[in-house]
């Protein structure tokens, strides 16, 4: 337990002070909250360190588990009955991050100084972002925030699985290749300068494949850090390039042609738009927005284009599917679909078919892209580490047989 001093502002303005006996600055400022007080300053007595004093990039970042979470619970308190702002209180109290703690803090407040829900959050756009905002206004003036924030936390919850199913079937091969590099990068550099010194004592003539990797290995021994540094700089460049307009749009042109992962990167992406659109339409977006805030969300420039193509097609009066089509990036099957939904009134329900759908596309996908990975993973580390062992052994074969 420390003592702490603190000070405080009424809803009038009337600054007050004070001080309390608690183990953390939180409880300091849940006692505050309780007796209707804002804290201004908190410190440790004896200390001028304030605790609202922290390095940033130190912080701990907010996750989609914690606004999942945090959504889910805000949910079930909306539709028990109890007042926005005691529930914020509650909620933010309890927050084991400490970062997303104070976001909650100030959106408490910003609601008890008049603001809707819908502008307090929006005052933290890397906590919740376009998407999140929009459904919560609309919520707000339908009379359905409870009703919104469940879908909203579903909506997360399959976007987690879904990114999360990408995530895994990338981490095992990149792993393994990254072992692999590293394997062969030891051997050349450690252990084949060792045979090439016994081999030039002997003075025979070397096989070919063994000259090779010996020649290698002295290339990487001289010019092993420039290497390193060209490779960076190559990939320092791309990073600046895809973050034009024109780089980030041939880059992602590329992805969706390469085979086998952009077949997996155009189903992932046709999942979470058709989710996202689905969602905002059912909970009472006006689609216009909806189609705005899900080009942004894309995570791919081509599919962006083509959405924003479809949304100023539709402030034209004209169709969504049509512009999908004409832009021959969505399957065939789902603009047909979409098509359907628009003719018979059930565009949220159609849009949510297709998703659904095409998780199940992206697992299977992810199974293929599985099955295809590992046996090419195998014959790689075989060819590539079992050739550098036999290139070695070759010599020694050739010494022995001469011996004989």
């Amino acid at each position: 337990m420390a003592m702490y001093a603190w000070e405080g502002m009424t809803r009038t303005g009337e600054v007050k002070k004070g001080e309390f006996e608690a183990p953390d600055e939180a409880a300091v400022v849940a006692q505050l909250r309780r007796q209707q007080l804002r804290p201004v300053n908190i410190k440790v007595k004896g200390k001028g360190m304030t605790f609202d004093f922290k390095i940033p990039f130190l912080q701990p970042k907010v996750n989609e588990k914690d606004i999942v979470v945090f959504t889910r619970q805000f949910s079930t308190m909306i539709g028990a009955g109890l007042p926005l702002v005691q529930c914020m209180d509650i909620l933010a109290t309890q927050q084991p991050n400490p970062t997303f703690k104070k976001c909650l803090y100030d959106v408490k407040e910003s609601v008890e100084g008049g603001a809707t829900f819908a502008d307090s959050l929006k005052r933290h756009p890397n906590v919740f972002d376009d998407l999140y905002v929009n459904l919560v206004a609309a919520g707000e003036v339908g009379g359905i925030l409870d009703t919104i924030l469940n879908r909203l936390a579903s909506y997360i919850e399959k976007s987690l699985k879904l990114k999360g199913k990408v995530k895994g079937a990338m981490v095992y091969p990149i792993a393994i290749m990254a072992v692999a590099i590293g394997v062969v990068v030891l051997l050349l550099w450690k252990v084949i300068p060792v045979f090439a010194k016994m081999f030039t004592d002997f003075g025979a003539a070397l096989p070919a494949a063994t000259a090779f990797v010996i020649n290698l290995s002295h290339w990487i021994a001289r010019n092993g850090i420039f290497a390193v540094i060209v490779i960076g700089g190559v990939v320092v460049a791309i990073r600046q390039i895809n973050k034009t307009e024109r780089g980030k749009l041939a880059f992602d042109a590329l992805l969706l042609k390469t085979p086998v992962f952009g077949d997996l990167i155009l189903k992932n992406a046709v999942a979470k738009f058709t989710r996202t659109l689905g969602t905002m339409i059912s909970s009472g977006v006006p689609i216009l927005d909806a189609l705005d805030i899900c080009s942004k969300t894309a995570g791919n420039k081509v599919l962006e284009i083509a959405i924003q193509d479809a949304r100023t097609s539709i402030s034209q009066g004209k169709t969504l599917a049509e512009p999908l089509g004409k832009n021959k990036v969505f399957p065939a099957m789902v603009v047909q679909m979409i098509g359907v939904g628009e003719q018979t009134g059930a565009m949220d329900n159609m849009l949510a078919k297709i998703a659904d759908f095409y998780d199940d596309e992206v697992d299977t996908a992810v199974g293929a892209l599985m099955s295809l990975l590992e046996p090419l993973i195998i014959v790689f580390l075989g060819v590539v580490i079992g050739g550098i062992v036999i290139s070695m052994y070759l010599p020694i074969f050739q010494i022995a047989g001469a011996i004989k």
